[in-house]
């Protein structure tokens, strides 16, 4: 049985419209026109959605690659080199079985520089958006080492291990934003058709009513009659708090909110190290100066002041300091025990490998953390929840039982 929206006229001149279940759009005319209504429109409900689909996936297509898809073709690229396929013809092959038409038009156009003889890392500059400056020095630095496919399959992994580290870091802050919602959603629902229905009972005897009573049923005759005060007053808020982080001075305020807060200051923290720490490894294994290293990881670092000090690093070295030298100014956003490792990685010249065993090891304690954080939550949702519930139906109860003890 399928369903179509239509629209009719009666014998009055009046024009409805409204959903009918048959088997075909003939047969749905025809019940119509038997109940003596003009046909004037008739269209399958399935079709209004797959046109909404067809739409919504049109407009996906026109964004650029996602990282799974940039993950996707430096794996089928380090493949076909390692076959020995030259890159003019490994990217042309890649491209061809692309369905997003902007990132098939990006590797033709990377094709076509290699043609024209530029190297592969000077062509990915064309898009510093997708091809971030880890991806183009370290296949820079594998274009003059001779080891491009073995570079791939590295940046392959790493790559990797950020979308699943991010993967897991957004569905750790899912859980606590749908409970967050669900308060608010169940307060609101409380206060706008609960509490209304016991204003009645309660009018007129204000006078002995207990103060979370008096307060709720205010607050509940507010939204009801200037909901829409609140309403904007919610898309206002939320709106200057958006436009608040995206200046210099709210970017600052959330990044050292983010390593403050109580509950997920752990995660966070083990985050911006293991990825520090994990950016550096691939660039300083893959041959890259130290001062682009640098630079490099402070930028792809996500938190500014991580940034700052990742930068204040590139200075000092600049200056002919060691790393190790201004990373122990930063006891606060780096352990003790990682800069006593990087001092060690620089005397013994085993700076890669120790920044790999360092990376691992935040890894894991950032799985670790998620598991904690998600753990706390949920103790602390239920609590929350049952604190807004309970304090509202005390506020219904109380007075029940009061005005009850009065009448005895």
């Amino acid at each position: 049985m399928n369903h179509f929206r239509y629209e009719v006229q009666h014998p009055n001149g009046q024009t409805t419209t409204g959903m009918l279940a048959s088997s075909d759009a003939m047969q749905a005319a025809a019940t119509l026109r038997a109940d003596g209504l003009k046909v004037v429109q008739i269209t399958p409900v399935e079709s209004v959605a797959h046109t909404f689909l067809q739409k919504l996936a049109a407009l996906n297509q026109m964004s650029g690659p996602s990282q799974k898809d940039i993950l996707s073709f430096t794996t089928q690229l380090a493949v076909m080199i390692r076959a020995g396929i030259s890159i003019r013809a490994a990217i042309e092959g890649i491209a061809d079985q692309v369905d997003n038409p902007k990132f098939k038009q990006m590797l033709l156009d990377i094709k076509r520089d290699v043609e024209a003889g530029k190297a592969f890392s000077e062509a990915l500059t064309r898009f510093p958006k997708h091809f971030n400056p880890l991806y183009v020095n370290m296949v820079r630095a594998s274009e003059m080492s001779g080891s491009f496919a073995h570079m791939l399959d590295r940046i392959a992994g790493y790559l990797g291990q950020q979308i699943e580290t991010r993967r897991m870091v957004v569905g750790a802050m899912i859980y606590p934003a749908v409970i967050c919602v669900m308060a608010v959603g169940v307060t609101i629902f409380l206060l706008t058709f609960v509490l209304p229905k016991f204003a009645m009972v309660f009018r007129g005897k204000e006078s002995v009513l207990p103060w979370p009573t008096v307060f709720l049923m205010s607050l509940s005759a507010f939204m009801v009659k200037y909901w829409w005060v609140v309403l904007i007053g919610f898309v206002v808020t939320g709106g200057g708090f958006f436009a608040f982080l995206k200046t210099e001075v709210g970017r600052l305020w959330f990044d050292q909110a983010k390593l403050i807060a109580p509950v997920f200051r752990r995660m966070f923290r083990a985050l911006y190290i293991s990825r520090s720490v994990q950016t550096m490894g691939e660039l300083v294994n893959a041959g890259v100066p130290m001062l682009d290293t640098l630079m490099i990881t402070g930028s792809i670092a996500g938190n500014q002041l991580y940034r700052d000090m990742w930068t204040s690093v590139h200075e000092a070295v600049k200056q002919g300091k060691k790393i190790s030298h201004n990373l122990a100014r930063n006891s606060n956003l780096l352990p003790k025990s990682v800069v006593q490792m990087v001092s060690a990685g620089e005397e013994s010249g085993k700076l890669g490998e120790v920044l790999d065993e360092v990376s691992v090891f935040y890894s894991k304690q950032l799985r670790d953390s998620i598991k904690a954080v998600t753990g706390m939550i949920e103790p602390i949702a239920i609590v929350l929840m049952g604190a807004i519930v309970g304090f509202i139906a005390m506020a219904i109860i109380l007075p029940i039982f009061k005005m009850s003890s009065l009448v005895k």
